[in-house]
């Protein structure tokens, strides 16, 4: 039995996988990338999934409310700022997850940009849809040595949608990422 340990921030986000031969753990991480970190280090000591599966709601600026992308790259906008003095603020982890043969046939893919502020104002972000988790998470799972993969249900248009927009579209995100892990993908 494969072993997942599927994270997600708030409740409103959790989602239930049903698939064949799977070992599902589920972990709330809280929002943030420290709450983040610590919960998901705790839960993998505990675990010791074969896979980390984030599932929740994301910001966009290019994309559509109800979108659904499957991340492999992630970056810190927090610490992007700091590239240039040679710290680290992107993680790719296609080369985990191809390595074990996981998620090959998911191909909705995206950036994931993240960062411990939640963007109500237009600016320029790198990427396909932003979280407040998600790079953190990666960072944690590229050390443990465990596959990654983040899958982002939109939830709201940066720039033009609010915190209380988010709050009110989690339900819509639940149901958008059951019916994505659930019914169109049935198996890792």
């Amino acid at each position: 039995m494969l072993k997942i340990l599927v994270t997600y921030a708030v409740q409103g986000e959790f989602v239930e996988l049903k698939w064949p031969d799977i070992e599902p753990y589920y972990v709330r991480t809280g929002i943030g990338k420290v709450k983040s970190a610590f919960h998901l280090a705790e839960a993998i000591r505990q675990v010791q999934p074969d896979l980390v599966l984030n599932i929740g709601s994301a910001g966009t600026v290019n994309h559509q409310v109800g979108d659904i992308f499957v991340c492999r790259k992630f970056i810190d906008r927090d610490m992007q700022k700091m590239k240039e003095f040679g710290l680290e603020c992107e993680i790719d982890s296609s080369a985990l997850l191809e390595a074990k043969g996981y998620c090959e046939h998911w191909m909705e893919n995206g950036i994931c940009n993240t960062g411990d502020g939640f963007l109500t104002e237009l600016t320029h972000v790198t990427g396909d849809v932003v979280d407040m988790e998600a790079y953190a998470q990666a960072f944690v799972c590229r050390l443990k040595e465990i596959p990654f993969i983040s899958v982002k249900y939109v939830t709201d248009i940066i720039g033009q949608n609010s915190v209380k927009h988010w709050e009110d579209k989690l339900a819509d995100a639940r149901q958008g990422l059951s019916n994505y892990l659930n019914v169109l993908k049935e198996r890792i």
